[in-house]
């Protein structure tokens, strides 16, 4: 009989003779039926002395202390003494080096501590289980942070020197491969470590991943439409693109997104399955941007003076550095207000759309205002009779 037992089966006793004992009896029955036994305990406390106990409480704790210390030492001394080196390896290793160094410490120090400590056959094989799937898991985040360091130190410097802009756009999805490869093998081998049957869920995936295709069309689609983004190569990162309505610089291009940061300065993450979906103007191979403007003079303005306003104009625009020379400017309308001309001049770089238009204005604004030639606004002439 296990200790909640010998409880209730007393406090039955003491309440036979009152109203309700049956029910009472029920409950008792209940509880007496539940394993509500602490014989495991009992169990692990007898195989188990004070000091042992003691002293693997002291080594989860040391191992704790230990981690937290190293960490602290990492931060001050290491990086310190590495950035005075010439190399830059050594700055990157310690920086992704020293959380998986401290986590696996910690880890072999409760592992060291538990295996101090007796358990039955269950208990002690389920936490050789989760300390086994935490070691591998730790290993393969250190060897996947090595590796990284290794392609931040040789593999990065040479893509940027080189003048081809695919390394550019290829390198990020290679570093998130690499990492994924190395994720599912060693998710894999911890498993397998442990007793699991890898082959057969492996083989459940199999079944399930048709499940999961159908569910996950959007996906598929958004990453074959990043794979003929990097195939036809419509843009590349830093190009200004519009598409579906959006209009921004391209920072980043993914397997299933490509990321833009507009000119209002909001980053837009696209699916890549839109620009098989729409059509997509790469701004920045314009080879020249076309600019087009409406001016009016009232019409007390002179020929002479019409004139020399299209030779103020034609001399502003070839003065400037950063429109092409083959402006056109012609005296072209007679509106109802004003006299027009119009002004038609392409601009050099799409870098310059805005500075070359807001230059050009100021300067016939400037100059017009010299000549004394005035620009025509909505009037209204009312002639009154007399009676």
């Amino acid at each position: 009989m296990n200790v909640f037992s010998i409880l209730v089966a007393a406090t039955s006793n003491m309440n036979n003779s009152r109203p309700g004992s049956e029910k009472f009896d029920k409950i008792t029955r209940w509880f007496d039926k539940q394993d509500w036994s602490f014989d495991w305990f009992f169990s692990w406390w007898g195989q188990n002395t004070t000091i042992s106990i003691i002293v693997s409480i002291l080594i989860l704790v040391g191992a704790i202390v230990i981690g937290k210390l190293l960490y602290w030492l990492t931060g001050t001394f290491a990086k310190s003494v590495a950035a005075r080196t010439k190399s830059g390896l050594d700055d990157i290793l310690i920086d992704k080096l020293e959380e998986p160094i401290v986590y696996g410490i910690v880890i072999l120090g409760f592992y060291w501590g538990f295996t101090r400590l007796h358990f039955n056959e269950s208990v002690d094989s389920f936490f050789a289980n989760v300390f086994m799937i935490l070691f591998i898991l730790n290993v393969t985040w250190l060897i996947a942070r090595v590796i990284d360091s290794l392609i931040e130190e040789y593999i990065v410097p040479i893509v940027t020197k080189s003048e081809s802009d695919l390394d550019d756009q290829l390198l990020p999805i290679l570093r998130k491969t690499i990492k994924a490869v190395l994720w599912i093998f060693g998710i894999v081998i911890a498993l397998s470590n442990s007793g699991f049957d890898v082959a057969a869920l492996i083989a459940g995936l199999g079944i399930g991943g048709l499940a999961l295709a159908l569910a996950a069309q959007d996906t598929v689609k958004n990453i074959f439409g990043g794979i003929m983004v990097f195939l036809d190569k419509p843009f590349k990162i830093k190009d200004r693109i519009k598409v579906n309505g959006m209009d921004g610089v391209v920072e980043e291009i993914g397997v299933r997104s490509t990321r833009l940061r507009t000119l209002e300065g909001r980053l837009i993450t696209i699916p890549n399955g839109q620009f098989s979906d729409n059509a997509v103007e790469n701004v920045s191979l314009e080879p020249t941007r076309k600019v087009n403007i409406s001016l009016g003079l009232t019409y007390d303005t002179t020929p002479e003076q019409m004139e020399n306003a299209m030779n103020i104009i034609k001399d502003i625009i070839k003065a400037n550095s950063k429109v092409e020379d083959d402006a056109l400017v012609a005296f072209n309308a007679w509106g109802d207000f004003a006299m027009g001309i119009q002004v038609i001049y392409y601009i050099s770089s799409p870098d310059f759309i805005f500075s070359a238009q807001s230059e050009i204005n100021l300067e016939i604004l400037k100059l017009f205002n010299a000549e004394g030639l005035e620009f025509a606004f909505p009037t209204q002439t009312i002639y009154k009779k007399e009676l």
